[in-house]
């Protein structure tokens, strides 16, 4: 059954999401993958998907058999050419330049939010340290905007979300979401 899993597990994928356009789900383009994870790709991927609109999803472990690796890869080859519909023949490297971008983005948008004293309060408001701060950082369309999300992994589930701050790198502001 462990076999069987991640090939059924795509093929409902791929059945049950309403296709809007190749690879498009949701105002998103899938992209699927398989295999060793990369936690600092996942992590910038993941931060820059909302600015491109493409989510990555784990489709196989590192164990995936050869037909789940070629559903994936059919799926992918229809997705990308959408997506070079829509973005350019270039949009390759520009995404992948994003992707190396993200550690120098995210070290502004935490300079940005370390003096600040609405994001400090916060971080007391949940007892929270600031070098305890896990956050998840998103770009967001506007060049220099982030949306960062502060969790707290100890609580349950439902509740993990401390708090949601949009932060700009080029006015070095911070508004909370509500």
């Amino acid at each position: 059954m462990t076999r069987v899993f991640p090939f059924l597990l795509i093929i409902i994928m791929l059945s049950s999401c309403k296709k809007e356009d190749d690879g498009l789900r949701d105002g998103y383009f899938w992209l699927y993958g398989a295999g060793l994870k990369d936690m600092y790709g996942e992590e910038a991927t993941n931060a820059i998907s909302e600015k491109w609109k493409i989510k990555w999803v784990d489709a196989g472990g590192c164990t995936t058999g050869y037909e789940t690796l070629k559903e994936i890869a059919d799926a992918n080859k229809k997705t990308l050419a959408a997506i070079t519909r829509k973005y350019g023949k270039d949009w390759e490297a520009r995404y992948d330049k994003d992707i190396e971008e993200y550690a120098m983005k995210r070290a502004d948008v935490m300079d940005v939010l370390i003096v600040n004293k609405l994001f400090r309060n916060k971080l007391r408001d949940y007892n929270v340290s600031f070098d305890d701060v896990n956050n998840e950082i998103t770009a967001l369309k506007d060049p220099g905007k982030y949306e960062v999300t502060v969790l707290n992994p100890e609580l349950k589930y439902e509740n993990k979300i401390c708090f949601r701050v949009n932060v700009d790198t080029q006015s070095r502001t911070v508004d909370l979401i509500k």
